[in-house]
């Protein structure tokens, strides 16, 4: 079956690229988790990642005169059978010759695994940010980046997010997968050679209807704030209404997969004197990206702007490669992604084509500061978050 889907695939790709070089058509799979436990999030990142793709077909400027169509899969965020399933299908039925995506790591190592690898297909991934996922570079073949920093960093954030609040004594509760222990462990490790101590580091499964007995072995464990590694849309906010309605703790800190509307809407004052920590531009890339949006969706959500970015660094890569073959582009995705060259900011995504047409360089700077260090692995910076008065304020940047 798998050398059936190769063959395949690598016909879609070289017919792909054919159109391209025709003036015609290059498709883009856009697979995010449009139903599970971020699906509040998945909307706006796919409209982010599908306006770059606008801009550059309207420019007219790609490999000739290409148009870009989106073609989106559901990755669930969590079943990973149904994520592979959905890239398989944009693969082989659709003919994508890349992938913006997925979004969880689970599913995003999963699809990497058994779909990408085989066909030879390009991922860069807004949001997968499970340490695990930096070690399977060595095995990639060069087809997998990401614009979201690793937790391996948002452990070190977060630690040092909490001592600057002068809390150094938290309970951790993380959603049993791939992300949530990755990031646990990270921040255990971050917050311990800090000074600070957990007092208990323990794993809760999503889609249950009472978490009373989870809530109940963190309050006893104890500690200043209750950290919820966990999903907004899903057991997270489980934990947190459990631990508000017992009155085991009134405080937390969230990381990414906590943060966005939702969290508010759900909790509103409730959640008063929290943190928390995202990945996000400086405050004027951010306000660069909300006008070049201007309303059209939620620019300022959790992994939106990145989205825009991992779709760009796509096609920019297919320009300076002179081909939309994921073969030939995955070897200029770093180059365009770095310096030297001229800065891209986002909107600009007509000029870049034009530079690298007639053989000039870019550094693509993008709407979150794109540098991508390792192997395809971005550097990024974080937003640190507050809630006052029901409303959720920008505390600093990491």
């Amino acid at each position: 079956m798998k050398k059936l889907l190769t063959a395949t695939a690598a016909t879609a790709l070289l017919a792909g690229s054919a159109m391209a070089d025709g003036h015609s058509e290059i498709k883009i799979g856009v697979i995010l988790g449009f139903t599970g436990p971020i699906e509040s999030l998945t909307p706006s990142m796919a409209d982010a990642a599908e306006l770059a793709m606008k801009e550059v077909s309207d420019s007219g400027k790609l490999l000739g005169g290409a148009k870009v169509t989106s073609v989106r899969g559901d990755s669930t965020c969590i079943d990973a059978g149904a994520a592979t399933a959905a890239a398989e299908r944009l693969i082989a039925a659709e003919g994508v010759v890349g992938i913006m995506g997925a979004d969880c790591s689970g599913v995003t190592g999963a699809i990497l695994s058994n779909v990408a690898l085989a066909n030879g297909t390009v991922m860069i991934s807004p949001s997968a940010t499970s340490p695990g996922l930096s070690h399977m570079n060595n095995e990639d073949n060069g087809l997998f980046f990401r614009t979201a920093p690793s937790d391996a960093r948002q452990g070190v954030v977060m630690t040092e997010a909490l001592m600057d609040l002068g809390i150094k004594e938290v309970a951790v509760t993380y959603t049993n997968n791939d992300y949530g222990k990755g990031l646990a462990d990270s921040f255990q490790a971050a917050f311990e050679a800090a000074g600070g101590t957990i007092t208990i580091n323990a794993a809760h499964e999503d889609g249950k209807a009472d978490y009373s007995a989870e809530v109940g072995a963190l309050a006893a464990a104890g500690g200043d704030r209750l950290v919820v590694a966990g999903y907004v849309d899903q057991g997270g906010s489980g934990i947190v209404r459990a631990a508000l309605d017992s009155g085991a703790f009134d405080s937390f800190h969230f990381p990414d997969g906590m943060i966005s509307a939702k969290l508010v809407e759900n909790f509103g004052s409730e959640i008063d004197g929290s943190s928390g920590q995202h990945p996000a531009p400086s405050d004027e890339l951010a306000a660069a990206f909300t006008s070049l949006v201007g309303g059209a969706f939620e620019a300022t959500s959790p992994f939106t702007p990145e989205s825009y970015d991992a779709a760009a660094l796509m096609m920019l890569a297919m320009q300076a490669a002179g081909s939309s073959d994921p073969a030939a582009y995955k070897e200029k995705v770093m180059m365009v992604a770095n310096a030297p060259g001229e800065p891209i900011q986002a909107g600009e995504l007509a000029k870049a084509l034009e530079i690298l047409a007639g053989g000039g360089d870019i550094d693509y700077v993008g709407a979150t500061g794109v540098e991508l260090v390792g192997p395809g692995e971005a550097a990024g910076s974080y937003r640190l978050v507050g809630y006052e008065g029901g409303q959720e304020v920008t505390a600093g940047r990491k």
